[in-house]
């Protein structure tokens, strides 16, 4: 069949047609010769996609776009401005906003772009490739940097005063870390060892999780382990010892109440339990929405990886990549809107947000683990 290059919305209609397109026309006919060599098989069996699509995806993208560049700009910017703020663990938290604010910067132009001109590729076959590869850039350089934060919850809430302290050099060497790694594994596909290819309603680009080659697959394979897998068992026992050791301690105390016959022994050291749980609650929601985002994209491709293409249609491969998009929206808002610390840089250098947080002062008895919590 020829290329058909007509926008969706103004395709012919024929007396057999779906959503306006001839029969028989499939998503493949609206890519640009110059990348076709690059969609896979699989995608020509299917039709256009309704055009509403390519234009609720677009609008869709614009919001996640504003949200993510404002809120981690805003995070970004506080770090900067307020020298309290400056500590160790919140530079694992800013190295994640820049990686989040990265991911839908270079993602989300293009990708409007092509939604509003024609539903598909509007550009080269080498810069599919880098888009692809940005996305994976940032998408692993964000779940190693929430790796790197949930190590530091456990460190400072399960082992306290034992536990090695978290230092600028420490925090600096995991956010090299956290880019090596993104990096080194978004590099192979240039080299030969798996490939980036256009997906979905072929209007963006990501892995190539559909081809069976053992070359495509042992990559595939490796990034679902390492990049996946692998950090989301370190995150999520990092959390089950957290509330295990919260739950330690309230037992502790009311066993301790009980004993001499009061209500509770909450006094100074009660800040410091309710600094941990706060900031336990906020870690735990933080990384179960991540794990929401992304963990229906990673069931595509291991579904893709195995062998089984039978609901691997253009549309269900473009929702979980667009909810695993809105992971770098929710971060900021999370950090900056809950956390006190963030709460009280808004308060004082962006009084127009309305937020109005007061500072509070520490006892000098205050432990130093107190202390730490509250700057992290």
């Amino acid at each position: 069949m020829a290329v058909n290059n007509t926008r969706p919305a103004l395709a012919y209609y024929g007396q057999d047609a779906s959503f306006g397109y001839p029969a028989g026309m499939t998503v493949v006919d609206f890519v640009p010769e110059e990348i076709r060599h690059m969609v896979h098989e699989h995608w020509h069996s299917f039709p256009p996609v309704n055009p509403m699509w390519h234009y609720l995806l677009g609008v869709i993208y614009i919001f996640l776009g504003f949200f993510s560049i404002m809120g981690n700009l805003l995070v970004i910017h506080l770090y900067f401005k307020a020298k309290f703020l400056q500590t160790p663990a919140n530079l694992l938290i800013v190295n994640l906003a820049v990686s989040d604010m990265i991911m839908l910067t270079t993602n989300f132009p293009p990708f409007t772009y092509n939604c509003f001109m024609g539903g598909r590729w509007m550009f080269s076959a080498f810069y599919c490739q880098l888009y692809a590869a940005l996305g994976a850039v940032t998408g692993v350089c964000s779940i190693w940097s929430l790796v790197m934060i949930s190590y530091d919850r456990y460190n400072i809430i399960c082992n306290s005063f034992n536990g090695p302290k978290l230092t600028m050099g420490k925090a600096r060497l995991m956010c090299l870390v956290c880019w090596a790694m993104a990096i080194g594994w978004a590099l192979p596909p240039f080299f030969g060892w798996g490939k980036y290819m256009p997906e979905g309603i072929l209007d963006s680009c990501s892995y190539d999780y559909i081809s069976q080659d053992f070359n495509t697959k042992s990559y595939n394979i490796c990034i679902i382990f390492f990049d996946f897998c692998f950090p989301a068992i370190i995150i999520i026992g990092s959390y089950i010892f957290i509330v295990k050791a919260i739950f330690a301690h309230e037992a502790t105390m009311r066993e301790q109440a009980k004993k001499m016959n009061v209500a509770n022994l909450r006094s100074n050291e009660t800040e410091s339990q309710r600094a941990e749980v706060r900031i336990a609650k906020t870690a735990i929601a933080n990384v179960t929405l991540w794990l929401c985002c992304w963990t229906p994209y990673a069931i595509i491709t291991i579904q893709g990886v195995s062998g089984n293409f039978a609901n691997i249609t253009p549309l269900v491969t473009m929702l979980p990549a667009l909810l695993a998009k809105s992971a770098s929206c929710y971060n900021p808002f999370v950090y900056a809107i809950s956390h006190p610390k963030f709460r009280l840089a808004i308060t004082k250098y962006m009084p127009w947000f309305c937020v109005h947080e007061q500072e509070k002062k520490c006892d000098e008895t205050q432990s130093s683990s107190t202390e730490e919590n509250e700057k992290a």
